[in-house]
């Protein structure tokens, strides 16, 4: 009987043993993991908002000859700057130059009848004085004076626009601007209004055009009245800076109802013709938060569900125990994970607005396999692991 409690309490004792180790295990904390930190610091970050934007010119006017006729002259070197004024087409004039001298000799002939009408009514009149003649001829004299006085102005006006027709006959330029490439050459005929002969466009100032959210026209609209020297740059298709700056010139006079967005045009010196009508650019935009501002690496930060978290380093003090007596205070290091709100990057730092400030070590390697309130032990850069805590 004594040997058969035996062989029974032999398995248990087993098994209570393996239990009591493997609940050791359990109590047993893990193990620090290794992490590199670097000290969030407090540097001047001046950064820009980009918009997409297309040059454009100021003031454009496309060449359109407003009399009919075949091109008789070319009087520019397509691609030049030609100054207001210049001669820059020719039409056929011939027959608006005849008609202009009819028009001329029309207005002759209808002031020789009304020279005429006058000394009849003069005549006229003094042989009513006379009783030598009816009345009624003398009325019809007087009529025949308004007729030819109306007549004399219908000639006035046909002369003003043979005139204006001869004008035409001659293109000009309206403003000092470049020219572009002729779209007609010599005996092209031409419509009146509807014949495209060139485009001439002024170059200096010159504007860029961007479309911007309906939220942001009221920052629009202050910077409008308060922009700086450094509020607008320019970058260029091939990636460089333009250099020299700009200001807003207009705001579009309304939103558009499809898209909630609005145009707004930034004005930009061109004295040296970098900028040409169409070029694509991009706006850059001082953001109002630049500033003496929080930076930490990039790549300390970790996204979840669209929210942005970075484990910062806290020294605590745990107490080693053994039963219900304290053996030793132990100082450890510890990742605390945190919450926080994003500026924009500068170069491979990124701005901290909120939830961590200047002298806080921020975990930027290892930090994949951390947890909330885990062990960690440092290395790189940073203090050492059981450092005192910043005060």
């Amino acid at each position: 009987m004594k040997n058969r409690y035996i062989y029974w309490l032999a398995p248990a004792a087993l098994l209570a043993l393996a239990s009591c180790k493997g609940k050791a295990k359990q109590d047993a904390a893990p193990p620090p993991t290794p992490v590199s930190v670097k000290e969030a610091i407090k540097a001047e970050a001046t950064y820009y908002d980009l918009y997409q934007g297309t040059v454009i010119s100021i003031n454009t006017t496309e060449l359109r000859s407003q009399v009919p006729g075949f091109v008789t002259g070319i009087f520019f070197k397509e691609g030049d700057i030609v100054p207001k004024g210049k001669v820059l087409y020719e039409i056929d004039k011939r027959k608006y130059l005849a008609a202009f001298q009819q028009a001329q000799a029309n207005v002759l002939s209808a002031q020789a009848n009304l020279v005429k009408a006058q000394k009849d009514i003069d005549r006229y009149n003094m042989l009513l004085k006379n009783d030598a003649i009816a009345r009624q001829t003398v009325d019809q004299a007087e009529a025949a004076y308004e007729t030819n006085k109306s007549q004399v102005a219908v000639a006035k006006a046909a002369l003003e626009s043979a005139r204006t027709d001869l004008s035409f006959a001659t293109i000009t330029a309206p403003f000092t601007g470049r020219i572009g490439i002729s779209q007609v050459r010599l005996g092209t005929q031409v419509s009146a209004g509807t014949t495209l002969m060139n485009t001439i466009s002024a170059e200096h100032p010159i504007g860029v055009d961007v479309v911007i959210n309906e939220q942001e026209i009221n920052r629009f609209y202050d910077l409008k009245k308060a922009s700086s020297d450094t509020t607008f740059k320019l970058q260029l298709p091939d990636g460089t800076t333009y250099n020299k700056t700009g200001k807003v010139l207009a705001i579009d006079r309304g939103v558009s109802s499809g898209t909630g967005s609005i145009k707004v045009r930034i004005q930009f010196p061109n004295e040296d013709d970098a900028l040409k009508d169409g070029m694509s650019c991009v706006l850059r935009v001082l953001n109002g938060q630049s500033g003496n501002r929080v930076q930490i690496p990039n790549k300390a930060v970790t996204e979840q569900m669209g929210e942005f978290f970075v484990f910062v380093t806290r020294d605590t003090t745990v107490k080693d125990t053994a039963g219900d007596k304290t053996i030793k205070d132990r100082r450890d290091t510890i990742a605390k994970q945190v919450k926080v709100k994003l500026g924009p990057r500068v170069n491979t730092d990124i701005v901290v607005m909120d939830g961590i400030k200047a002298g806080d070590n921020v975990v930027t390697d290892g930090f994949q396999r951390l947890r909330d309130g885990g062990r960690i032990t440092l290395g790189g850069s940073g203090p050492p692991a059981g450092a005192a805590p910043k005060k």
